[in-house]
């Protein structure tokens, strides 16, 4: 087995060349699974991280090192596996030679995985792998989680898996100085530097693994079973996702016999703004799907929606799945996967429509009947040993959810983080209440309704947007409208069930309810549509709404308001709304800023087939505003205006002018008379687009100090031939030369065909050696790989390169701000993204004015670009 697993090592390297193990030497058994670190000066410098498994050492190579802060988390990128006699090399590898460069012995020992984790390949196989690791310099509880449930893992279907290095918050941990270890430069096997190791001075290393037995051995062994399986119980106890923990053997005895009923009615959760803290709660993930409820009696296998309506055949294949399961009633949801692995409400519609239940995953949750029993009053966490322990894992399409036990905002932070709907938190001592119900809490990441369709409205005989309600003491009270989430197959699916329930009556009741107009159509109050939302005006209305489907499985006569969250509400303004013809004088005021001639066009196409207006834009900033402020306020900017659109003359504009509205305001900068303008409101950004000023350019300074960097940007500029797939590449490389000098970077689209990598600082470093550090940082990149970049601007020299643009970093450049919308066809903005979107396949293109309020409210990108704040002269120092 072991031999087999090192053809991929064995193909890359040419054993007459370099002195590394080619595996073929046979090493004997340790008491203990062996660890070893790796220092490696290849292409560059890093980590690699070594675990023995199955008679092999699985390997990632750690970009940075590893890190004894709890707070990092260290890239580790899955490597192919090496021979376990590799533990003992240290050398050089000959240049030209795979992974040619200077390696040193850093670390090794032994290592366990936690109670749990026992079966290592099921774990890697999961994407999760808890362990801890006794070392000559690491020590304590550590974890390694894939990315994203990363489908590019090494089981065939790609080529490499991108994983998370972490350490817990044990005794070994060392918060705030995570990094300070990876200083010792000392081989603990030979104790030679680097230097030494490449100049061949000083003594071969102590071989280790040959050995078995050594050093490290005895530091591990010196430990009692106890101390060790303490240890792990540390490790485990103290991080912030803890395992749930053995059910109680006490409350099995409640449990009591009893017939199946056909149907129990669910328990529901009580929103609230913050998960529960402290102990005794589990914390679940929130799924985006169907509840239903699955009885198996017999071998047959029913499925009911929450209000028991039977759906057994539109979930055919999970009730197929289900069948040779034991007589039980399981509670939990319907889901569709997206390629994220993350769960996406429209998929799981369009399977239910296009026949591909197949897709359709049972994720349970919850496990009320089994074995003759009603296990209803048994407290959840012996309901849920007990339906782990029935579903087993041999059946793909039915999933087991597992939970954390502590640290509910630390769960809900993470879950917003990968973009996931929110989490549930139950009582771990609580039985299961059908109804509504304290011990079971959800708080979601975005805001997230079920409305009620009142009805829709169109632009000539295109449809438009839906017309929304709730229901309030019996009547249908409108909430406003939903315009955007639509694509053509959803429109095509959903206008003829709108046109069967057409009617010429208003179901809606109440102030505010709308008017009937020549582009409205209302409908009988039947159909039910999930939306996501930004929160809700000060009128009860919601804000930027987006249509995600239908449901079926809740009559509209139960779709209430929820509470508005104080931190939601705003001043009552008309929530931002998609482009159509203005009808009314009050449609042309956008956060009390009257906008002249609305349906002006500043595109002709803004990405959908529809004109992008100068209303478009005001409502496009009024929507986005609060996100894009921090990055310009306070700051001296220069607008591009487009009176005439995109089409006509194009005017750059740094200076106040007369007749500038008040909203914006203007700021001195020595050895400039003129004023220049600056937005430190979201009202100005809405007078910005009344005057057809598209784009936002701020300079980079620090807010109120013009003359210190604030951050710095570097713009990747490729030539027209150049593909997007490069420009991809090119960013993550700076972002890592960024991280290995100290600075943390954030990635955004230019909207067009180049990308910006930002980073921002914390002190005050003068513009002259901001811009130099830029510069040799874009220096040292081109100088590296010079087929692919270069630092001149010369058209010429360009061909088929990226201009790696520093230029940006300097007293009053500018860059264009994140979101602010472009003067370029398509109404493209400059989209903010989180890491895990720069890959292949982005599509800046897809980022317009239409889609991007509903992106960014559901987005994590750039939330922690406050807190990421580096010093600039540190960076420069470590740059030399």
């Amino acid at each position: 087995m072991a031999q087999s697993q090192l053809t991929e090592y064995r193909r890359k390297r040419d054993f007459a060349k370099t002195a590394e193990p080619s595996g073929e030497r046979a090493v004997a058994a340790a008491p203990h699974l062996r660890f070893v670190i790796q220092k490696h000066d290849a292409t560059r410098l890093h980590y690699d991280f070594r675990l023995e498994v199955d008679g092999v050492l699985k390997s990632w190579a750690v970009t940075r090192g590893p890190s004894l802060d709890p707070a990092d988390k260290r890239l580790s990128v899955e490597v192919e596996d090496h021979p376990l006699d590799y533990g003992d090399f240290e050398g050089t590898i000959p240049k030209g030679q795979y992974g040619g460069g200077t390696v040193q012995l850093w670390d090794r020992g032994y290592w366990a995985p936690e109670p749990g984790f026992e079966d290592v390949g099921k774990a890697l196989k999961k994407g999760e792998l808890k362990f801890v690791l006794e070392g000559e310099r690491l020590h304590g509880g550590w974890v390694l989680v894939r990315m994203n449930w990363d489908r590019n893992a090494k089981d065939g279907k790609g080529k490499r898996s991108n994983w998370l290095l972490i350490k817990h918050a044990d005794e070994a941990a060392r918060p705030g100085e995570g990094a300070a270890i990876l200083e010792e430069d000392r081989s603990i096997a030979s104790d030679r530097t680097m230097a030494d190791i490449a100049a061949g001075k000083g003594k071969s290393p102590k071989p280790f693994i040959l050995k078995s037995r050594g050093k490290a051995d005895a530091v591990w062994k010196s430990r009692t079973k106890a101390e060790r399986e303490a240890l792990a119980k540390e490790a485990q106890e103290t991080r912030s996702f803890a395992p749930a923990r053995p059910a109680s053997k006490t409350a099995a005895a409640k449990a009591k016999p009893a017939a199946m009923p056909r149907f129990v009615e669910p328990q529901l959760c009580k929103s609230v703004d913050r998960p529960p803290q402290g102990e005794g709660w589990a914390h679940e993930i929130k799924f985006d799907g169907y509840r239903l409820q699955l009885r198996v009696e017999d071998g047959r296998a029913v499925l009911r929606t929450r209000k028991g309506l039977d759906w057994t055949e539109r979930f055919a294949g999970v009730a197929e799945a289900a069948a040779d399961l034991p007589d039980a009633i399981v509670d939990g949801e319907a889901v569709v996967l997206d390629e994220a692995g993350q769960p996406d409400f429209a998929a799981l519609q369009a399977a239910l429509a296009e026949g591909g239940e197949g897709e359709i995953i049972f994720f349970a949750f919850d496990l009320l009947f089994a074995g003759g029993e009603d296990l209803r009053t048994l407290p959840l966490r012996e309901r849920k040993a007990r339906l782990k322990a029935l579903l087993g894992e041999d059946e793909p399409r039915l999933r087991y959810v597992d939970h954390f036990e502590t640290a509910g905002d630390a769960v809900l932070l993470s879950a917003c983080r990968l973009e996931l709907e929110g989490i549930i938190s139950k009582r771990l001592d609580a039985p299961y209440r059908s109804g509504r119900s304290e011990t079971w809490t959800k708080a979601k990441c975005r805001a997230g309704h079920e409305v009620v369709i009142g009805g829709w409205t169109t632009t000539g005989t295109a449809f438009r947007s839906l017309i929304a309600g709730v229901m309030r003491d019996g009547k249908l009270v409108h909430v406003g409208r939903i315009g955007t989430g639509f694509g053509k197959d959803k429109v095509a699916k959903l206008l003829p069930k709108l046109k069967a329930l057409e009617t010429d009556r208003s179901p809606f009741q109440g102030q505010g309810a709308p008017r009937k107009a020549a582009n409205i159509h209302w409908v009988k109050p039947q159909l039910v549509a999930e939306i996501e939302y930004a929160g809700f005006t000060g009128e009860g209305a919601i804000r930027q709404a987006a249509f995600k489907g239908l449901r079926e499985d809740k009559p509209a006569s139960e779709v209430a308001a929820d509470a508005v969250p104080a931190a939601q509400a705003e001043l009552a303004e008309p929530a931002p709304k998609a482009a159509k013809a203005v009808t009314s004088k009050s449609d042309c005021v956008v956060l009390g800023v009257p906008i002249s001639k609305p349906d002006k066009p500043l595109w002709p196409d803004a990405g959908d087939g529809e004109p992008g207006t100068k209303l478009d834009l005001a409502r496009y900033y009024a929507a986005v505003g609060e996100w894009m402020l921090p990055h310009i306020e306070g700051r001296p900017a220069s607008v591009i205006r487009v009176p005439d659109g995109i089409g006509g003359e194009t005017f750059f504009q740094r200076h106040a002018m007369r007749g500038v509205s008040s909203l914006i305001e203007t700021v001195t900068v020595e050895g400039d008379k003129q004023p220049y303008i600056k937005f430190d409101r979201i009202e100005a950004l809405v007078a910005a687009a009344q005057i057809a000023a598209v784009e936002i350019h701020p300079w980079n300074c620090q807010p109120g100090d013009p003359e210190v960097a604030g951050r710095l940007v570097f713009d990747l500029d490729p030539a027209p031939e150049v593909t997007f797939e490069d420009v991809i590449v090119a960013a993550r490389e700076m972002r890592d030369r960024l991280e290995e000098l100290g600075l943390a970077s954030f990635c955004k689209t230019t909207g067009g065909k180049g990308l910006h990598v930002v980073t921002p600082l914390s002190d005050k470093v003068p513009w002259d050696q901001a811009k130099a550090f830029a510069r040799e940082v874009c220096a040292r990149m081109a100088a590296d790989d010079p087929d692919r970049y270069l630092i001149t601007m010369s058209k010429k020299a360009r061909v088929g390169k990226i201009f790696l643009d520093y230029l940006r970093n300097d007293r009053t450049s500018t860059a264009v701000a994140p979101l602010s919308a472009r003067a370029r066809p398509g109404a493209t903005v400059s989209m903010p993204l989180n890491w895990t979107q720069v890959k292949a396949g982005l599509d800046p293109g897809r980022f317009t004015i239409r889609t991007a309020p509903e992106l960014i409210a559901k987005s994590t990108a750039w939330a922690d670009y406050a807190d990421a704040v580096k010093p600039l002269k540190a960076a420069i120092k470590r740059l030399g």
